[in-house]
């Protein structure tokens, strides 16, 4: 059988992964609907060689420029547009790929139309999980993770009690900025925490790695992926990033998933799932990779972390203010407005003056979503 799939956020990095895979594939998977924000040269590259049935532009006037440009294929454009494109009829599959608070309501979108869910977008989970995980249950949607460090949880519980878990253990490269000392991370320039020592991401995952926000992040998603208390969760250093996470259970067993680190492996498990396909790797070796060394992460240096764990620990909308607030900070870094230490310096101070709301509604997540993106850029 041929899985059928829309994907949003075609154009980026996950996106563009996604769609190697579909040409491997062929026989496996078809692309029906895309979605991007606004890069239509690519859009349209991608669309010449997938043949979808729909397209999404989250710029209205660039959608009406694509749409000249392929008449056969028709080109919607906004919100309602990409939420079109995530409850496309045809599809069997929605893999949610945009970056940032823009991929919660077409999530949400997705869900309520009954499709299975690949989450390759960390930010829906921890802005919106309390609302998102109750709507899939009730849809009856599975949610397969897409993120290596969830992939490799995902993949260890497989078949497992869910109440023999002892704790989740996610594994970081500790990002660019491992070891340095505060005054050298004093001055920390954009072009060096542009370079993740493992990955080849887009540019926001890639600063956010260089905090260890993205690490914070995912210990928010992992919380709300696999129903597990903050205190079961745990985040390791782990430079060479061979083991991509871990999970002990009550007997002292430990299960971990290696590969090499190329995040086209969890996204071909999510795209296949349950099947496992053929993948476009070597054969790992284990003699080349023959070091595997852990340390815990210096939460002092790197307060992102510590400030994602005070978010969880609080609750309501305080995951989805400070999710929000750090994307606008992210933002003024890769435009130089501020600097490295400022991201955290910044969102602390934010989320000290932030006067959480236990409200859990779409509207009230995607207020608050507004709210701190307006106080992170005036701050």
């Amino acid at each position: 059988m041929v899985r059928k799939i829309s994907l949003l956020g075609s154009t980026g990095s996950i996106g563009q992964n996604a769609l190697k895979i579909a040409s491997q594939l062929k026989e496996k998977v078809k692309i029906v609907a895309l979605a991007a924000k606004e890069n239509i040269d690519l859009l349209e590259r991608q669309a010449s060689e997938h043949q979808p049935a729909l397209i999404a532009v989250c710029d209205q006037e660039k959608a009406k420029i694509l749409q000249k440009k392929l008449p056969h294929i028709r080109v919607v454009g906004g919100m309602e547009g990409l939420c079109e494109v995530a409850a496309y009829p045809e599809a069997d599959m929605m893999v949610a790929a945009i970056v940032g608070a823009a991929g919660l309501m077409p999530t949400a979108t997705a869900i309520q139309a009954g499709k299975m869910i690949a989450l390759a977008n960390k930010e829906v989970l921890v802005a919106g999980g309390p609302y998102i995980m109750p709507l899939a249950k009730k849809h009856g949607v599975a949610m397969i993770p897409v993120d290596s460090e969830h992939s490799a949880v995902f993949q260890c519980l497989h078949g497992e009690d869910p109440t023999s878990v002892r704790r989740l253990i996610l594994t970081s490269s500790g990002g660019p900025f491992r070891g340095w000392e505060q005054k050298q991370l004093q001055q920390v320039t954009l072009s060096q925490a542009l370079k993740h020592p493992n990955f080849r991401m887009g540019a926001k995952v890639t600063i956010d790695s260089s905090t260890l926000m993205n690490k914070g992040l995912e210990v928010i998603e992992a919380h709300w992926l696999f129903d597990v208390k903050l205190d079961q969760i745990e985040v390791l250093i782990h430079p060479q990033q061979k083991i991509h996470s871990m999970v002990e259970f009550i007997d002292g067993s430990i299960m971990a998933q290696m590969c090499e680190p190329d995040m086209i492996i969890p996204i071909q498990y999510a795209m296949t799932y349950p099947e496992r396909c053929q993948g476009q790797l070597p054969i790992y070796d284990f003699v080349k990779n023959a070091r595997l060394d852990f340390c815990q992460p210096d939460i002092t240096k790197f307060r992102c972390l510590n400030l994602a764990y005070e978010a969880l620990r609080v609750g309501g909308t305080l995951p989805c203010y400070m999710n929000a607030a750090n994307e606008i900070l992210v933002n003024r870094f890769l435009k130089e407005e501020i600097t490295w230490l400022d991201i955290s310096e910044k969102l602390e101070t934010l989320m000290a003056n932030y006067q959480c709301v236990k409200d859990i509604s779409l509207e009230a997540i995607l207020e608050v979503d507004q709210k701190a993106r307006l106080e992170a850029a005036r701050i």
